[in-house]
């Protein structure tokens, strides 16, 4: 059983540039998905931490399903 009501966090099919990662945190968290790509992009400038954090989230963040 599940609950419609649960909101979960899913890479985006429709809204993608990579990975679909951005755009899935951008619907979850209800952002423009342009500002989570300038938050990765600023994260990658800033030690390099968000090509890491990148790559990881689009290996365990599930795709949207039903597309």
């Amino acid at each position: 059983m599940t609950n419609p009501d649960i909101k979960r966090l899913y890479r985006s099919t429709k809204d993608r540039m990579l990975g679909g990662v951005c755009g899935g945190m951008g619907v979850y968290f209800n952002l423009d998905p342009v500002l989570m790509r300038l938050g990765w992009v600023v994260l990658f400038f800033a030690g390099g931490i968000g090509i890491l954090g990148y790559i990881i989230a689009w290996i365990i963040i599930p795709e949207e399903p039903g597309s």
